[in-house]
């Protein structure tokens, strides 16, 4: 036994020195030896600052190797970071130790339970508020984070490396509910705990044919919420005409919606980061949007480092950029522009065609030609932010919209050509000024300011009589609200004050023979509300409450509406809830003539006048249950609506009672359903509404007859992937086709006017899209990365009818004509991020 432990003590002893002799054989080498074989061997390049390898020794590496097990011995042997930046390069860096103390900005106290993170690391403060953390070089991204404090986000560099150093976060005053539904529908769309459904494009995916974070695209994809003939200057809500939406943009109300005249929104989604869809129990805050809301708003938070984005698509490049002036204050600028006056692509003369489909701008009467046909679009926004104290945030906004279309008429008179212009324009200019102040940890008071303005001109030249026609549709609005919030305990209280004074001209100019008539009118709104909003300590049960009281100095009306919006949990996987609320507004857009402003945008803003354009007031309930677990989301809701006060030139007639002029009401009840499974990195869902929308007017001949936004029946089937580098999305839109109006068979003409049957009761053919896209994320170094994106609409070239009329011809007899959404349209983007 003894012999044998000497046989291994030798053995061992012998092994050593053979260890030892081989280690001695094998010297280590300067390690920019070792660096250039690899850069030969596999393709690849280094960087590095000299200084920092210029000692370092290393054993060679064999040969035989792959790239990442060399990569793997290296980072052992030298206790340096290899970061992959590309397939082609790498980085070699120092670890940085960094430490500091956290502390809030208002008491100066140590926060215990801050978290600091980067790429590969993660840290917690403990009770004094210190922290230590290992980086990997000095431009990897730091976020702090701290309940009710403003998240932090800075590149290693700019904490003191040297030092401890005390970093102070500001307490985080705007109030913002919690998420209570995360991924409602897909990754970024979520319910929140006041009722709104939320969409926060930093964490959105993709959806079914879009490649761009249009707001108004995405909203359609919720239960309920539509647009009749596929545009976003036309969205329907529980049955709604567009104008009964209320659309804000940083607290500001915007009267234009659309570029390209309604197929893409006019807000920029590169600034736009955030948007919540009030449907129901809307906030007293709030005035107008009778059947919704839409809210936009941008970033929230002074940056601290600058950044931009770039990018070009089948329609527009775009613009966006994130200036810091300081510490307390930061810029944000946006623009886009469309390239016809570069490229006119496939996907522009598609929309061209879309927009100008079945117009003057496309088909002009008998001998006269159109040409010179031109479209162009352009928008800029800015945002800026200070915050000159702890307690006090100012903010500013402006929004430039711009559409112009033209195109020339040419007629031969006796041998002689004579050409005149025809053009249309709509423009919007906002400006808004929002100043918050935290008077104490209780109290906050904000005061809003913003002047919206809003223009659509259209110049008919009729070349035939060589006569000359302006048409203008002007909407100015001035608004200034003050609302103070208090919190007490699980209370939340807040009450305030609202003017709004707006003021419409519609302008009608002939010059031959010559005619004017230009209607203006103003009305000035006070408005004062206040609500109470409690919620229990384990989120369980929410219940808020408030009324809001409206006097319209014109007519000398009080209009008080009362809002309620509960919430209740049934154990860990059931919420049920409960909504009502009773709302009014004074503005509404009408159709005298199907001709007006070239036919392309009928459409003029009116103020009511409290008679023949009555104010619009409705009154609403809903009741909904949820289910939630193991990755499945069930919801299911139910409501009913009544409207008093539209007029039959709000609705958009094109058949029967296209030319009336009477007031009336609907009623739309209905049910929506969601269903969405999440696993792994997918998610798909189904949504599915029905609903019944009645018209009631006492002095048409048809009183009771379906509305020409009843959508009994609408579906969307979607399904989602998404991860570090891809978004994928496809989905099937389906909907019932809208009601409407045919004439009488055999007797269709009676008087010199087309005789209809009873009012919409027909529908159009079934509404049927299949869509598609997807998006491909690339780091290009740790400064910059792209995106390239293609999304396909209407994959299978379906024709769907959006709208169809009547007219009768000269040999008496009537035709039909009909309007068409988009056949297959592609488009591209590319982005750059920096």
């Amino acid at each position: 036994m003894n012999r044998n432990k000497i046989y291994i003590f030798l053995g061992l002893f012998f092994a050593s020195l053979f260890i030892v002799q081989g280690q001695n054989l094998r010297q280590k080498v300067p390690i920019f030896e070792v660096l250039e074989q690899i850069t030969k061997k596999h393709s690849i390049t280094f960087n590095y600052e000299s200084s920092l390898l210029s000692d370092v020794t290393v054993f060679p590496l064999s040969q035989d190797l792959t790239l990442s097990a060399k990569i793997k011995k290296l980072e052992i042997q030298t206790n340096l970071v290899f970061e992959k930046v590309s397939n082609l390069v790498y980085t070699i860096s120092k670890t940085i130790k960094l430490c500091g103390y956290v502390k809030g900005s208002e008491l100066q106290n140590s926060l215990m339970g801050a978290t600091i993170t980067s790429k590969y690391a993660y840290s917690v403060t403990d009770e004094n508020g210190y922290f230590e953390i290992e980086l990997n070089s000095q431009n990897e991204l730091l976020t702090l984070r701290h309940v009710g404090f403003k998240t932090i986000e800075r590149q290693a560099r700019f904490f003191n490396l040297e030092n401890c150093e005390i970093i102070t976060m500001l307490v985080q005053h705007e109030v913002i509910a919690p998420i209570l539904i995360e991924t409602y529908l897909i990754r970024g769309i979520d319910r929140r705990n006041d009722w709104t459904t939320s969409i926060d494009y930093k964490r959105f995916s993709l959806l079914p044919g879009l490649i761009e974070s249009d707001v108004l695209q995405t909203v359609q994809a919720l239960p309920s919420v539509l647009s009749v003939d596929e545009t976003v200057s036309n969205i329907n809500i529980r049955g709604g005409s567009h104008d009964q939406n209320l659309i804000l943009w940083d607290d500001i109300k915007m009267y234009q919606t659309g570029h390209f005249f309604g197929l893409i929104s006019s807000f920029n989604p590169l600034m736009t980061q955030t948007a919540s869809v009030i449907n129901n129990g809307t906030d007293v805050s709030l005035t107008d949007g009778i059947s919704g809301t839409i809210h936009m708003q941008t970033e929230k938070q002074i940056n601290s480092k600058f950044n931009g984005i770039f990018g070009v698509n089948f329609l527009n490049a775009e613009l966006f950029s994130n200036i810091p002036i300081g510490k307390n204050s930061s810029l944000q600028i946006a623009s886009r522009k469309s390239l016809d006056n570069l490229i006119k692509t496939p996907t522009y003369d598609t929309y061209f065609d879309r927009v100008t489909q079945d117009t003057e701008a496309e088909n002009n009467v008998f001998n006269v030609t159109n040409s010179n046909q031109e479209f162009n679009f352009h928008d800029a926004s800015l945002r800026w932010l200070y915050q000159p104290t702890d307690k006090d945030i100012i903010r500013l906004n402006f929004i430039l919209v711009n559409n112009d279309l033209g195109f020339n008429e040419t007629v031969d008179l006796n041998n002689t050509l004579r050409t005149r212009r025809s053009s249309i324009s709509q423009n919007s200019l906002a400006v808004g000024l929002n100043y918050k102040r935290q008077w104490n940890e209780k109290l906050s008071s904000t005061i809003n300011i913003y002047d919206s303005e809003y223009k659509l001109e259209a110049l008919n030249a009729d070349v035939l009589s060589n006569q000359l026609q302006l048409q203008e549709n002007v909407v100015s609005e001035t608004s200034l609200q003050l609302n103070n919030l208090y919190n007490l305990n699980q209370w939340r209280l807040n009450f305030g004050y609202q003017f709004t004074e707006t003021e419409i001209i519609n302008l009608n100019d002939i010059d031959l023979p010559r005619f004017v008539r230009r209607d203006e009118e103003i009305l000035r709104e006070h408005g004062v509300f206040a609500q109470a909003w409690y919620l229990n300590p384990d989120n369980k049960f929410s219940v808020r409450g408030g009324v809001r009281a409206n006097y319209l100095n014109r007519f000398e009306k009080l209009i008080i509406e009362p809002r309620l919006s509960i919430r209740k949990s049934i154990g860990k996987f059931i919420e049920i809830e409960a909504q009502g609320e009773y709302k009014h507004q004074s503005t509404s857009q009408i159709v005298n003539f199907q001709n007006d402003f070239l036919g392309i945008e009928k459409r003029r803003w009116q103020l009511t006048d409290n008679d023949t354009i009555p104010i619009i007031q409705s009154k609403q309930a809903s009741l909904g249950i949820m289910y939630k677990r193991n990755g499945w989301l069930l919801d299911a809701k139910g409501f009913y609506k009544t409207v008093n006060g539209i007029t039959t030139q709000s609705q958009s007639f094109t058949t029967k009672y296209e030319f009336a002029k009477e007031k009336g009401s609907y009623d739309a009840y209905g049910i929506e359903l969601l269903c969405r499974k999440k696993y792994n990195n997918f998610n798909s869902w189904l949504s599915y509404s029905y609903m019944t929308n009645t018209y009631t007017f006492d002095e048409l001949e048809d009183i009771n007859f379906p509305s020409n936004f009843d959508i009994t029946h609408s579906m969307i089937f979607g399904t989602t992937f998404s991860d570090e580098s891809w978004n994928i999305s496809a989905g099937i839109n389906y909907r019932i086709g809208k009601p409407t109006s045919i004439p009488i068979n055999d007797n269709e003409i009676v008087n010199n006017d087309v005789n209809f049957d009873k009012a919409n009761n027909k529908r159009l053919p079934d509404y049927l899209r299949i869509d598609a896209s997807a998006i491909y994320k690339l780091k290009i170094s740790n400064m910059f990365r792209s995106e390239i994106g293609i999304s396909i609409w209407n994959i299978s070239n379906r024709e769907n009818v959006i709208n169809n009329y009547y007219r009768i011809n000269e040999d008496d007899t009537v035709n039909e004509f009909s309007r068409f959404s988009l056949g297959l349209t592609t488009n591209a983007v590319v982005r750059f991020y920096f």
